[in-house]
């Protein structure tokens, strides 16, 4: 019997995308099953925005950056609705039903996981494949999306060191990562940063002018800093977890709104600290400093080779799995091999850098700063 896979892409874009949902299409074609996507994710899936996944719709997208369905980060249990945050779960629930689904793929990172799985409480078939540029879904060795911006994060400081060394000056380069730091400490070795500076680490600012005023002392008139975005101070840090443990412990509601509203006023106080961070290091070194911040400028373009073999693997692993009858999973990628776990083990977790790494201990053993 035919089968019916509604699939829909959502979160941030990352390259990759397309090529999932390839993978899924073509592979389907011989197991009986008929495509249906979702535009713009959750948001699609609501107001029943579709587009028929057939031979034409998936002809061509492989190399294609973005994703053909679009994306949003809009979430079922708090849809914008007439100007105000509604559940909009159950009229999700009618639309998954009135095309006679058997299963719906979600195609996203840790919220997109987290929103899926809300719909698989309300009795939907569902299967999640990861993608992340951050690398930070758990359960999976990797993601979407990584190699790709991995590769353009590291081109980029390549190129920042010819104007480093020409003009003697501090280039701090601001990545993506607000919790996890795989794309700033990969592109940072790779890229041959002389500091690189992640959320798992909290840096002490005067250890990182003292790295940088060594390599001056010793000739090296330049330094490239690679900085997380969601890097932080070790005093941010004693803050930050501080603010989260009040969070934690908050019970009445009234609590809840305080502990909430402490933690956004802090997060709003660290807008801007990449550029407040070069000015420091500019007085304490005495060294001019200038901050390129790539920004969504990692997200785009034709993912790499390996983005696109991973994608192929994640999506025709995903028909296979559609075809078995299991659902309620994440196509993960471990151990060089696509396994199915279960979404109730992924939902509320996140992959991030351990302190024992490879990469950081390679990063220490070279002589790399990380600011502790």
């Amino acid at each position: 019997m035919t089968k019916y896979v509604g699939i829909l892409t959502a979160g941030g874009d990352t390259p990759g995308l397309n090529a999932a949902l390839r993978g899924i299409g073509k592979s389907a074609r011989d197991k009986s099953m008929q495509l249906v996507g979702f535009y713009d994710g959750f948001h699609g899936l609501l107001h029943d925005r579709t587009i028929s996944l057939d031979e034409s719709a998936l002809s061509g997208i492989l190399t294609v950056g973005g994703t053909i369905l679009g994306t949003s980060r809009d979430k079922p249990h708090r849809m914008p609705v007439g100007g105000k945050f509604l559940d909009m779960t159950d009229a999700m629930v009618e639309t998954y039903k009135r095309h006679h689904l058997d299963v719906l793929v979600c195609i996203g990172g840790g919220g997109t996981a987290k929103n899926a799985y809300r719909l698989l409480k309300k009795g939907l078939q569902i299967i999640t494949l990861p993608k992340s540029i951050d690398n930070d879904v758990a359960k999976t060795d990797i993601t979407l999306g990584f190699n790709t911006a991995l590769g353009i994060a590291t081109d980029a400081i390549d190129r920042l060191h010819s104007t480093a060394h020409s003009h003697h000056r501090i280039i701090v380069v601001e990545l993506m990562g607000h919790n996890a730091g795989w794309l700033t400490l990969g592109a940072g070795i790779a890229g041959g940063a002389d500091v690189i500076l992640i959320p798992e680490i909290p840096y002490d600012i005067n250890k990182v002018a003292e790295a940088i005023l060594e390599r001056s002392r010793g000739g090296k008139r330049f330094s490239i800093v690679a900085v997380s975005e969601g890097a932080m101070t070790t005093e941010d840090a004693e803050i930050y977890q501080r603010l989260l443990k009040d969070k934690q412990a908050a019970s009445a509601q009234a609590e809840i709104e305080e502990a909430d509203s402490r933690l956004l006023e802090f997060q709003v106080s660290q807008t801007g600290k990449t550029m407040r961070m070069a000015q420091k290091l500019e007085v304490l070194t005495g060294l001019e400093s200038r901050v390129t911040i790539l920004g969504y400028v990692q997200r785009g373009g034709t993912p790499s080779a390996l983005d696109r073999l991973l994608a192929s693997e994640l999506g025709t692993a995903t028909t296979r799995l559609i075809a078995e009858g299991s659902t309620g999973v994440m196509v993960a990628y471990k151990n060089q091999k696509t396994v199915p776990v279960p979404l109730k083990e992924v939902v509320n977790k996140r992959r991030t850098v351990p302190l024992d790494h490879l990469w950081v201990r390679s990063a220490r053993e070279v002589g790399t700063c990380l600011g502790d």
